[in-house]
């Protein structure tokens, strides 16, 4: 079989490539590597699941506006609020995800997990000060879905009596 190209080789099938790989030694580096490479900054799994939890709930958001400090993953303008969604292990909340530290390299791990904890109390405080309300929900917070509508529902709910272009739909 040729492949649509017009090229001269035959296309190896996937369970050929897979086992090409498998036979393949990596260094543990080279695993590291792929493994950080997967790991996202935007539309994360925890970030998804609020979004579409907000939205299923009525609001109405901006995603990832880079023009207010930290790059805010969910933005409510209309209420004037913003929530951050942040994973345990990278931002080190004080829960059983957060409290895991790395294992190697401490010297570069361990300063740069001090300076994401820097950086987001200085956009929290950037974003106080001209004016946001700023909410986090941390990542073990995600899985557990059924109390979760219940938090954001809470912290976006304080200026809903106010109006807005548009109005939630709140369970009563």
């Amino acid at each position: 079989m040729l492949p649509k190209g017009g090229g001269s080789r035959p296309r190896a099938t996937s369970d050929a490539r897979v086992a090409a790989r498998a036979k393949t030694p990596r260094s543990a580096r080279e695993i590291l590597s792929a493994r950080m490479s997967r790991i996202r900054k935007t539309n994360t799994k925890p970030e998804m699941i609020v979004r579409r939890l907000a939205h299923g709930m009525g609001f109405r958001f901006r995603v990832h506006r880079r023009d207010l400090p930290g790059t805010p993953d969910l933005v409510f303008p209309v209420l004037r609020k913003i929530i951050f969604v942040h994973g345990c292990f990278w931002h080190q909340h004080d829960c059983r995800l957060g409290a895991k530290q790395p294992t190697a390299n401490l010297g570069y791990w361990l300063p740069k997990l001090a300076r994401n904890v820097e950086r987001d109390h200085q956009s929290r405080a950037a974003l106080a000060e001209a004016g946001w309300d700023v909410s986090v929900i941390w990542e073990c917070q995600t899985r557990a879905p059924e109390s979760l509508p219940a938090l954001i529902l809470a912290l976006l709910k304080t200026d809903l009596q106010r109006g807005g272009r548009s109005r939630p739909k709140i369970p009563l």
